[in-house]
C-alpha cells in the first residue's frame, strides 16, 4: 500500500504538471479540494521532491536555515519508511543542511558537510511543509518564497548556495500543481495492481518482502515481464480490490482503539506498533506490521523519523455519542484555550470513503491562523462542521457534503510534550449541534 501510494503521487505529478524524477512539485497556495492526496494538510505550503537515484546517482536536498521561515517534514524511500526528518525538528536543528540520498548498495565516498541517508530503494520522496507564521497575505507569500529556497540536485552537479537569488548551475525544477486536480487517492480496482507492477519492476526486492515474489507472480506481476491481465483476470482483480477495501475499512476503525483520551473518541491515526516499525525500518526481527502498514497507508501518506517533534495528530470518525459523522448534520468542536503547540493547531475535514479532501468545498479546515477566526474571551474556539454555516459563525465553519460521511483530523504543529506525555490538556469530543 505505501509503495503504491508513492507511485500514485508520482503518476499524478507526471500526468498533471508534466513533471519527472528529481524535480519538486509544489503548491503556490494553500491546498484546496483539488489536491486529492490522502489526508493532506490545507494549512501549510506543500513541497514534494521526488527522487530516483537509479540513473542520477546520489541526490541532494538542501534545507535552508530557519532564518525567517521553517520547514517541517521528512525524507522517505518508496515504502515511505523515513530516512530522516529535516528542519528545526530534524537533524539540522534549523541550521539548514545538505541531506544526501544514497542509492542501494552505494559504496562511494560521502563528501564532508553532507548528511548521508542510505536508502534501500532507488525511488522515494520528501514531504516538506513551509509553515506560515500567521494567516496574513504577507506571511503566506513569505512562506512560499522561503519554501522555494529548498534546492534539489544530483551530487554530481552541486548547488552553489542557498541564498535567495544566488547562481545555481543545476537549477532546481519547481512545478506548480495549484489549480489542477492532483488525484492520488487509492483506486480499488485493477489500477492498484498496475501501480504495484510498476514498483516491483523498478525497485529492488527487500529481504523482508521476498515472500511476496511467488504470490505476485500468480497475478502476472513479475520482474522483467509486462503486466497485462486479460479481461477475465481484470474482472477478478477488480472484485478482489473491492473486497480488500471493505476489509481495510474495518481494520481502520479497529485501529482507532483504544482512544487517546479515556472515554473519548479521538485516536492516534496509526495502528499500535506501526510507527516504531516504520521508524526503525522494521529492525525488530520478531515483528513485521504488514497489515497495520496497509491499513494506515490506505488513509494517509508520510511517516516522520521521530514522533511528536514537528507535528502530532488525532483522528475522529465519530461524535461524542459514538455515531459516524454525517455531512447533512451540524457539529461543534470546542477547542479549549492554551493549546499545547508552539506553531499552530488545525481541524480538517476529509471524505470518510476516500480520505481525501471533500470535493467541491470552498475550504477544508479551520486553524488558529485562519483569518477572521472568532475566539471567546478565555481564548477558546468553537469550530463548526456541516453542510450550512451556523448563524454568525461562518468564519469558524468548515463545509461538508450533505450526502457524504466525513472524518476530522486535528493537527498540532510544534507540539508540547504535555500534549502526549501527561495529557494535561484535553481535546473534547465533537458534539452534534
Amino acid at each position: 500500500m505505501p509503495a503504491v501510494n508513492t507511485d500514485l503521487m508520482y503518476q499524478a505529478m507526471a500526468r498533471e504538471v508534466k513533471g519527472g524524477w528529481n524535480q519538486i512539485v509544489y503548491w503556490s497556495r494553500l491546498l484546496d479540494w483539488k489536491n486529492q492526496t490522502l489526508t493532506p494538510n490545507p494549512d501549510a505550503i506543500y513541497l514534494m521532491p521526488f527522487f530516483n537515484t537509479a540513473d542520477a546517482g546520489p541526490m541532494v536536498i538542501e534545507i535552508p536555515p530557519a532564518d525567517g521561515g521553517s520547514i517541517t517534514g521528512s525524507i522517505m524511500d518508496c515504502w515511505q519508511t523515513p530516512l530522516e526528518d529535516v528542519g528545526p525538528a530534524g537533524v539540522d536543528k534549523g541550521k539548514g543542511g545538505k541531506y544526501l540520498i544514497l542509492p542501494p548498495g552505494y559504496s562511494g565516498t560521502v563528501p564532508d558537510g553532507y548528511i548521508p541517508l542510505r536508502s534501500q530503494t532507488y525511488q522515494g520522496y520528501a514531504l516538506l511543509r513551509s509553515i506560515l507564521q500567521s494567516g496574513s497575505d504577507a506571511d503566506f507569500a513569505k512562506a512560499v518564497e522561503y519554501g522555494k529556497r529548498i534546492a534539489f540536485y544530483p551530487l554530481s552537479a552541486p548547488s552553489t548556495s542557498l541564498a535567495p537569488g544566488a547562481a545555481n548551475p543545476s537549477a532546481t525544477i519547481y512545478l506548480d500543481a495549484a489549480g489542477v486536480v492532483f488525484d492520488a487517492t487509492i483506486p480499488y480496482d485493477v489500477r492498484f495492481f498496475e501501480s504495484l507492477a510498476r514498483m516491483v519492476e523498478s525497485q529492488p526486492w527487500l529481504e523482508r518482502d521476498r515472500a511476496m515474489i511467488d504470490p505476485l507472480r500468480t497475478l502476472g506481476i513479475e520482474k522483467g515481464k509486462t503486466f497485462n491481465p486479460d479481461a477475465t483476470a481484470r474482472e477478478v482483480l477488480n472484485d478482489a480490490a473491492q473486497e480488500a477495501r471493505q476489509w481495510l475499512d474495518m481494520q481502520y476503525e479497529a485501529s482507532l482503539l483504544p482512544p487517546f483520551y479515556e472515554g473519548g473518541h479521538w485516536a492516534l491515526p496509526t495502528a499500535p506498533g506501526l510507527m516504531d516499525g516504520m521508524q526503525s525500518s522494521f529492525a525488530d526481527p520478531n515483528h513485521y506490521h504488514r497489515d497495520a502498514r496497509g491499513t494506515t497507508y490506505a488513509m494517509a501518506f508520510f511517516c516522520p523519523k521521530h514522533s511528536g517533534s514537528g507535528s502530532y495528530y488525532l483522528m475522529a470518525t465519530k461524535d461524542s455519542e459514538g455515531r459516524p459523522f454525517q455531512g447533512g448534520s451540524t457539529y461543534r468542536l470546542h477547542v479549549p484555550p492554551n493549546v499545547p503547540v508552539r506553531q499552530y493547531w488545525s481541524a480538517t475535514v476529509y471524505d470518510r470513503a476516500t480520505h481525501g479532501l471533500v470535493r467541491d468545498m470552498t475550504r477544508a479546515s479551520r486553524s488558529s491562523q485562519s483569518p477572521g477566526l472568532q475566539t471567546s474571551g478565555d481564548g477558546s474556539v468553537d469550530v463548526y462542521f456541516g453542510s450550512s454555516a451556523p448563524a454568525n459563525r461562518e468564519s469558524n465553519w468548515v463545509p461538508t457534503s450533505p450526502d457524504r460521511e466525513f472524518e476530522v483530523l486535528f493537527r498540532f504543529y510544534g507540539p508540547e510534550k504535555s500534549l502526549f506525555e501527561k495529557k494535561t490538556w484535553r481535546l473534547p469530543d465533537i458534539e452534534k449541534a
